[in-house]
């Protein structure tokens, strides 16, 4: 077993916190260390909590967090932040919005880059909730960028996807079009004393209407982050989702499915790392790169046709 998944299973803080850059840096180590790590997984809740900007996601987050450390879980964070065009590192910062909580031992906090991942999501987000998994925490929260069709990943990575709404905002439009109602376990009314709640929680149940019926049936909760109001009912709603997942023959489905995500995308990270590596070394084909006119339908296409003859 890899030294690092030895002293994660011994709950040596630290050494998380290394596994984690290691995977974010894509070290050539990481595949051994995460399967090493998801053979001593220990199933955590994975809730996803994504919604548009000034929602009060971070805010609702903070909260929920109390909650769930007043009945003695312990909880890690995942605040997937854009990325710094100068730096490459996470531009928000999420964990200054959480600094309540920073001394609690039972709470982990960390930002992370979505370095140009079209999902919003890096690749290293899902590495970094099973190194957390694999720690021991209860339950693990992924704060994601905001709504939108590039988001349509978190449910791939992962258990319950959590939608934040707030009234009058009309994202509840914009979410329909870009297909967040197929992939939203649960819709969180936010800012709840403010009008147009009403309104807000007929148009999501005409709109789930109009997305068809399916197994499960996404809740829709009013919070008031600010007041600390709802969030009982927000974490009985996340937990009878959790339960849905392990007790009927949907929710197996739905957890077959993460796992062909999960496989197929590993698969093209692999092959795409061992493509390029290729290319980057080859000072002829760089060249070729260098001509702006180059047709690159045609690079494309030779390259690829001479790297599976090279036995890629």
């Amino acid at each position: 077993m890899h030294k690092l998944a030895e002293r994660i299973a011994n709950k040596d803080l630290r050494a998380m916190a290394r596994a984690i850059t290691l995977v974010e840096n894509d070290d050539p180590e990481k595949l051994d260390l995460l399967s090493d790590l998801f053979s001593i997984k220990k199933q955590a809740h994975y809730i996803g909590i994504t919604g548009s900007p000034g929602a009060g996601k971070s805010s609702l987050v903070n909260r929920l967090l109390t909650h769930l450390r007043s009945k003695g879980l312990t909880v890690a964070v995942i605040a997937v932040d854009p990325t710094s065009p100068f730096s490459g590192g996470a531009l928000l910062g999420d964990r200054v919005r959480m600094n309540d909580h920073f001394t609690d031992p039972g709470i982990y906090i960390r930002s992370m880059a979505t370095r140009g991942s079209l999902g919003g999501l890096s690749r290293a987000t899902k590495d970094t909730i099973r190194i957390c998994d694999a720690y021991g925490f209860d339950v693990i929260l992924v704060e994601t960028v905001g709504v939108g069709q590039s988001e349509l990943d978190i449910m791939k990575v992962v258990d319950t996807t959590s939608v934040v709404l707030t009234p009058n905002s009309g994202d509840v439009l914009q979410i329909f079009k870009a297909g967040i109602m197929e992939i939203a376990d649960l819709f969180i009314i936010n800012k709840a004393d403010l009008p147009g709640v009403r309104k807000l929680k007929t148009q999501l149940e005409e709109f789930m209407m109009i997305s068809g019926a399916r197994g499960w049936q996404p809740p829709i909760v009013e919070t008031v982050s600010t007041e600390n109001k709802g969030i009982e009912s927000l974490w009985g709603e996340l937990n009878r989702h959790n339960q849905y997942l392990y007790e009927t023959e949907q929710g197996h489905k739905q957890r077959k499915q993460q796992l062909q995500y999960e496989v197929y995308d590993l698969m093209r990270e692999e092959l795409w790392q061992d493509i390029y590596q290729t290319i980057e070394k080859d000072s002829e084909k760089q060249k070729r790169l260098d001509d702006a006119n180059a047709d690159p339908y045609q690079l494309a296409k030779a390259w690829l046709a001479e790297w599976k003859q090279g036995g890629g």
